[in-house]
């Protein structure tokens, strides 16, 4: 039977600390050509914790439509990458999509490890149920984002969301307007970091908590459905 060969992994990252990153990652990532990575400088720090020494390309939202071609031939011609984002999974609300969708086009062989991925932690101390439920990822920044909302306040399931902090405050309080100040929310920030935080309550609440606290870190959103307040 014929080894099966890896042209593409796909590679989770700590989300905060660097210790939790797994001994396959760490040996994928030792040992493929080259790793793609959304920041080399933030992938940087982590490579040389762990005495990584594997070259860096850049690849981000911004210049992925034009490496894809090149990136697939380059995995023809026997190359295996690795590709990283500056936390958690590639993929999830981050660059990768194209990558992969073209790799599997042209028939090349690609794995994702398991590893860290924010929304998991977010919404399994939520407290809320986890049976079911919907990851959004980010909301529309401008046109749209009212259009979401008020289609969201309609969903039965839990709803996941990430959110900058620059407009964490802005989110919340439209989540108090368009889906309902007594509904339920959970929002954790700097998982799995020193200074990690979870507050959980009616919206119009943890609205007032953020609103007299300076805003600093990654954002999980996590809200009640529709039919969980029955």
């Amino acid at each position: 039977m014929k080894e099966r060969y890896t042209s593409l992994y796909l590679v989770p990252t700590p989300i905060g600390n660097l210790k939790d990153i797994t001994l396959r990652a760490l040996e994928v990532l030792r040992r493929v050509n080259v790793i793609l990575a959304e920041d080399t400088r933030t992938t940087g720090k982590l490579l040389k914790h762990y005495d990584i020494i594997t070259k860096q390309k850049s690849y981000h939202i911004h210049n992925e439509h034009k490496q894809v071609d090149a990136l697939v031939e380059r995995m023809k011609n026997g190359e295996q990458l690795a590709l990283v984002s500056d936390a958690g999974t590639p993929g999830i609300s981050d660059p990768g999509f194209l990558l992969v969708r073209a790799a599997r086009d042209a028939e090349l062989e690609i794995e994702c490890l398991p590893g860290a991925t924010a929304f998991v932690p977010a919404l399994v101390k939520s407290g809320l149920p986890t049976d079911r439920f919907v990851f959004e990822g980010f909301l529309p920044t401008k046109k749209g984002r009212k259009t979401k909302l008020e289609k969201l306040a309609k969903e039965e399931r839990t709803i996941v969301l990430y959110e900058s902090p620059h407009r964490l405050k802005k989110a919340l309080h439209q989540i108090v307007e368009f889906i309902g100040g007594d509904r339920i929310i959970s929002v954790s920030r700097e998982l799995s970091k020193i200074f990690e935080e979870t507050k959980t309550g009616r919206a119009d609440e943890v609205c007032e908590y953020f609103d007299h606290r300076d805003i600093k870190g990654e954002f999980v959103i996590v809200i009640e459905g529709n039919d969980q307040m029955k």
